[in-house]
C-alpha cells in the first residue's frame, strides 16, 4: 500500500505493520503501531506524524482546525488567545484557541451559547485552533 506521511509529504510503499516487534495483517483504532517501509530514512518521519492512503485523500497540514473540546479541569477562565499544548497520539504540540464558536452540552452536543467570551471547567465548545 502507498502512503503519505502527514505533513512531512513522505511517499513511499509500506513493507509491514508491526506491534510489539510482530507483524500484522491490520491495525486498528487506537493501536499504536510502526511501519517497515521502503527508502525513508527515520530523520525524514517524525513522531506524531499521520500516516494515510496516498490514493484517496491523504491526510495533509492545516494552517487552523476547529475542533470539539471539553475543558477537563483548568484553574480559570479560557479565552481566546489561550495556548495550551495539546496531546495528540505521541505528538504534543501548543495549539492557539484562536475563536470560540459556540458552548455545547458535553452530552448531548447541543448549543449552550453562540460566541463564549471564556470557557471553564466541564464545559464543552466548539474552537477553531491554530497550530504554533
Amino acid at each position: 500500500m502507498s502512503v503519505c506521511f502527514a505533513p512531512a509529504n513522505v511517499v513511499t510503499e509500506v513493507k509491514s505493520v508491526e506491534m510489539h516487534h510482530e507483524q500484522l495483517t491490520e491495525a486498528g483504532p487506537g493501536d499504536n503501531v510502526g511501519f517497515n517501509v521502503k527508502n525513508v530514512s527515520v530523520k525524514d518521519i517524525r513522531r506524531g506524524n499521520v500516516a494515510s492512503n496516498n490514493k484517496d485523500d491523504p491526510a495533509r497540514e492545516v494552517a487552523a482546525f476547529k475542533a470539539q473540546v471539553i475543558i477537563l479541569n483548568h484553574p480559570g477562565t479560557i479565552q481566546a488567545g489561550y495556548t495550551p499544548v495539546l496531546d495528540c497520539h505521541t505528538a504534543h504540540i501548543a495549539c492557539k484557541f484562536s475563536e470560540l464558536h459556540e458552548k455545547i452540552d458535553r452530552r448531548s452536543g447541543k448549543l449552550l451559547e453562540e460566541e463564549p467570551k471564556g470557557l471553564k471547567s466541564n464545559e464543552a465548545a466548539i474552537v477553531t485552533m491554530i497550530p504554533q
